[in-house]
């Protein structure tokens, strides 16, 4: 039987459909947000000095966080 593909990835990593797209689109939106800023400071360099750097490693240190807890539960040392 097929797997549902609005199910089968959430569940992969440990999220229902909701919470799946609660941090996806959460993400996303400040992915967007970053890259306005970018390209904000492309035009203008004394603007956004840092945002989109900013925004990139907190975004990285999130999904690092998020994926490290689902690989723990899925393969715990103990």
């Amino acid at each position: 039987m097929a797997q549902n593909p609005f199910t089968h990835h959430p569940n992969e990593v440990g999220e229902t459909y909701g919470q799946h797209f609660g941090h996806a689109a959460w993400f996303g939106v400040r992915m967007i947000g970053g890259g306005i800023a970018c390209l904000i400071h492309a035009v203008f360099p004394f603007l956004c000095v840092n945002t989109g750097s900013e925004t990139m490693r907190r975004l990285h240190g999130r999904l690092t966080g998020r994926a490290d807890k689902v690989n723990w539960e899925r393969h715990p040392i103990i």
